[in-house]
């Protein structure tokens, strides 16, 4: 079991990172910038860095959140394989 105490499984961080290059992708395709997006969710430019980074999880709302002020599905943000390596 998973204590919030651990450190995230590696397969957990590679996906986290996975969707933050997704979710900075999205957002160039876009033409915004990290604060333009911060803007439009609500956010702070750092909040975004850390997303994109994959530094930080991010709650399923907030990704929702970023997908609709991207203009793009949600899926599109999410890694193609789910299943942990």
């Amino acid at each position: 079991m998973h204590h919030s105490s651990d450190p995230p499984p590696p397969w957990l961080l590679q996906q986290r990172l996975d969707i933050g290059r997704r979710i900075a992708a999205a957002r160039m395709e876009a033409n915004l910038t990290q604060e333009g997006l911060a803007e439009r969710i609500g956010s702070s430019r750092s909040t975004v860095v850390r997303i994109e980074l994959g530094i930080t999880s991010t709650p399923l709302d907030r990704l929702l959140h970023i997908a609709r002020a991207l203009g793009v599905p949600p899926a599109q943000l999410l890694p193609d394989d789910q299943a942990p390596e």
